[in-house]
């Protein structure tokens, strides 16, 4: 009976234990489960809301701003292949603004020049040495100084004049006898420019000069002076370049693509950096009809009154010029939206209405219209585009390995090869620009302006060297960084300097990724609050973040984003 008893409580213990399983068992695994997908679904990589490119494997603090980090967004979405998505944070901190492209008619557009006031070369005159000798006194003595007609501009002892006189002196005695032998010899002097008051002088006093002066042929400014007292010159030397300033010419450059919108009598209006309230308007007077091969511009002038002397000949000055379109409806995006690489042009397209989410694409741009470009192909008036804070979607795009700026493909390095032939000669032909361009990155970062501008000259010089069959192969690139290169010579501020220097760094970039060879390893590095919170790049030989935007203001700020060696 026991014995009975102690199965039938074994039994049901095991029933008991069953049923517990089965009731609290399967929540238990399902319990354990829900733990592991929740496992699985913490962010593995920790990012900075300011700084997007930044990805770490555990939380802590931005190494560039010192914000807390951020657990990055998951790219879990049915993405295409080129698109990525964006963080809401990282794009209200970047300032991300996006519009539709707009279709509209346009019945004017503008074409911008910018040049210098220069001399006009018609009124100009140089005024010469009509015999050789030692300058022994010169009465004009700086670039700028006025001088009248007859004025008196230097003394030159002349020993061919001296000799001269004294033959004069005796044909003065034997002027009776040998006439001819007196006529001939006035005749000399006076093929030297003396008067006939100063050769009367001669005859009447019996002694020879031998300090002649020499006098002004015409009236005007002092453009050049181009001897000191003590040189010695011969017969027909130019001593100064004397300029009429009563009329100047506004000289632009104009580039090839411009040339179709420019005829001579076009109306233009000028405005002088000097006086920026004052428009003159004016009519192209003329336009060089060969191309400089070394710029890739023509020539264009305009002939402007200047009586009140306000025109100075090296003040910057800027034309508008009005212009029909055919066209009535045509594609207008902003320039802002616009990322140049060589011969590529770039804008991030918004592919999804109510999600952050973008993809590069490609364009073909025609007129420029003010602000503005108009599209040729590439978007369609319904699509969104970035047209601000494009600098930082577009490092976004190259930490997701995403179609961007610098990268056409996320495979391929050399994709732009396609569009570019950089061979062995081409890359040492760069390398007299990268010298310069390191150079010039470095005036940057210290800030002064005055020295940038001497830098720059020398990466001018540097571009203008490169022999025209190797500018031939990269002809986009070096044309848009030779003119960001001219537009710092212009610039009077550090902040315009900047803003040349960005252009020519991404198109410097793009070249440099391209070479098969590198003499030495690049940092391609990337400040995410330069250009207004846009982003820039630049290039650097060292790892060592020294920003070239900010200079001791935000030395540090940046990271580097490509390494290329």
């Amino acid at each position: 009976m026991k014995k009975t008893n102690i199965f039938f409580y074994i039994g049901i213990l095991i029933i008991g234990i069953l049923i517990g399983w089965l009731l609290f068992g399967g929540q238990q695994e399902a319990h354990v489960h829900e733990q592991v997908t929740e496992t699985t679904k913490k962010p593995k990589m920790w990012t900075c809301s300011m700084h997007p490119q930044i990805m770490q494997p555990e939380p802590g603090d931005c190494p560039i701003c010192g914000m807390d980090l951020i657990p990055a967004q998951e790219n879990g979405e049915a993405l295409a292949a080129n698109e990525f998505k964006m963080t809401e944070n990282a794009m209200a901190l970047a300032n991300i603004e996006t519009i539709k492209v707009s279709e509209e008619a346009k019945n004017h557009s503008s074409l911008k020049l910018t040049g210098t006031i220069e001399a006009n070369e018609k009124t100009n005159a140089i005024q010469t040495a009509h015999f050789g000798g030692r300058i022994e006194k010169l009465f004009v003595n700086f670039t700028g100084e006025e001088v009248h007609y007859g004025q008196k501009l230097a003394l030159i002892y002349a020993p061919e004049l001296v000799t001269t006189q004294q033959e004069l002196l005796t044909a003065a005695r034997m002027k009776t006898s040998q006439p001819e032998l007196y006529k001939a010899v006035r005749n000399k002097l006076k093929l030297w420019k003396l008067s006939e008051a100063q050769i009367q002088q001669i005859e009447n006093s019996q002694q020879v000069i031998t300090q002649f002066p020499i006098y002004a042929n015409v009236s005007g400014v002092v453009t050049e002076k181009m001897v000191e007292e003590g040189n010695h010159v011969k017969e027909g030397a130019a001593l100064f370049k004397v300029s009429n300033l009563q009329t100047v010419w506004a000289s632009f450059d104009a580039y090839e693509d411009q040339l179709t919108q420019l005829q001579t009598g076009d109306k233009i209006t000028i405005t002088v950096n000097a006086f920026p309230n004052e428009e003159i308007p004016a009519k192209i007077t003329f336009i060089d009809p060969v191309l400089n091969a070394k710029t890739r511009t023509v020539d264009v002038k305009v002939v402007l009154n200047n009586k009140n002397d306000k025109l100075k000949p090296g003040m910057f000055v800027t034309g508008v010029l009005a212009k029909e379109v055919k066209q009535t409806d045509v594609l207008i995006i902003p320039k802002s939206a616009v990322l140049w690489t060589g011969k590529r042009s770039l804008v991030y397209v918004k592919t999804s209405p109510t999600l952050p989410v973008f993809e590069a694409r490609e364009v073909v741009l025609g007129a420029i219209m003010n602000d503005s470009y108009e599209v040729v192909s590439g978007v369609s008036a319904s699509d969104e585009i970035v047209v601000n804070g494009t600098f930082t979607v577009d490092a976004a795009a190259q930490l997701q390995g995403k179609k961007s700026m610098m990268n056409t493909t996320d495979k391929t390095r050399n994709t732009l090869a396609h569009s570019i032939q950089i061979d062995t000669n081409v890359e040492k032909a760069l390398q007299p620009v990268i010298s310069a361009y390191f150079e010039l990155k470095d005036a940057l970062v210290a800030s002064e302006t005055s020295l940038a501008f001497q830098k720059n000259v020398k990466l001018q010089k540097a571009l203008e060297n490169m022999q025209a069959q190797h500018r031939k192969k990269i002809e986009e690139y070096w044309l848009t960084m030779h003119k960001s290169s001219k537009s710092i010579n212009e610039s009077t501020s550090l902040e315009q300097q900047r803003k040349s220097f960005e252009i020519i760094s991404a198109h410097l970039i793009a070249l440099v990724q391209q070479f098969e060879k590198y003499p030495q390893t690049f940092f391609v590095q990337f400040c995410p609050m330069a250009n207004n919170d846009k982003g820039a790049y630049w290039l650097s030989t060292e790892a060592e973040i020294r920003n070239p935007y900010f200079g001791e203001a935000m030395l540090t700020c940046g990271n580097v984003s490509k390494v290329l060696e």
